[in-house]
């Protein structure tokens, strides 16, 4: 995917989760998140927005903190909320292709640019589904190849750091797979764990102790723990190792 498609989602999907949000009021509760509320999920979100927005517009090299949370509520957190979005919206289409700054996954990008507006449309995405879960009804639909996008950056990316608490004491093999054509054709990862951080690769070499497969959207929300596997195949326990440890 281009960086501009992943800055158009990051728009549409902040527009989304600040409708939703001010739709549901910033007290109720996001069942998705536990123990926050909408004004949690808006400080949180918008705070990362700003943190991501500041190192592309300084072309900032090194990592920094995220900064304080506003002391805001109500229609102002709703506000300021679409205030940093836009903000961050703004900095990526109007930035220099070749920006140099500071990044944090250990897998190839073809540029900084194209992380920032990569991570913050997935990070937009799965938090436009808590606000829309906070308001209940519908989710709005998220698109088969973006899924497997991030797929792709979740077990590659951020499953690949040292961080990782996804481990099992012998070496397993969980396989992921999203299936059928609404899964921009089909896309398997075989994921190794042991007392390691997990090694993900994009194929389906070796026997599996155990597979999670759906439709790319639900896959997609599912290993960000905001719903339940599709299917689950082999060896449950590895499924529920997922659940337990995978948190980001």
């Amino acid at each position: 995917m281009e960086t501009a498609e992943f800055v158009r989602i990051l728009d549409r999907e902040g527009r989304l989760l600040a409708a939703a949000a001010e739709a549901a009021g910033t007290g109720a509760e996001v069942p998705t998140c536990s123990n926050w509320r909408v004004r949690d999920l808006l400080r949180h979100t918008g705070a990362v927005h700003r943190w991501a927005a500041g190192f592309v517009a300084d072309a900032h090299a090194g990592p920094r903190p995220l900064g304080d949370l506003p002391d805001l509520d109500g229609g102002a957190l709703v506000a300021w909320y679409r205030d940093s979005h836009r903000r961050l919206v703004d900095t990526l289409a109007a930035a220099p292709p070749d920006v140099a700054c500071w990044t944090f996954l250990p897998v190839p990008s073809p540029s900084p640019l194209a992380f920032w507006a990569r991570r913050q449309a997935h990070e937009t995405t799965v938090h436009r589904y808590d606000a829309e879960a906070a308001r209940g009804g519908p989710a709005s639909p998220v698109a088969p190849e973006f899924a497997v996008d991030g797929i792709d950056e979740l077990l590659c990316g951020f499953h690949a750091r040292s961080r990782s608490r996804v481990r099992t004491d012998a070496p397993r093999l969980l396989r992921v797979r999203a299936v059928g054509a609404d899964a921009a054709g089909g896309a398997v990862w075989s994921v190794r764990l042991s007392d390691l951080p997990p090694v993900t690769v994009r194929d389906a070499s070796g026997r599996a102790d155990a597979e999670l497969a759906g439709p790319a959207d639900r896959l997609y929300l599912a290993l960000w723990n905001r719903a339940e596997v599709p299917s689950v195949t082999g060896d449950a326990a590895l499924a529920a190792l997922w659940q337990e440890t995978s948190a980001i």
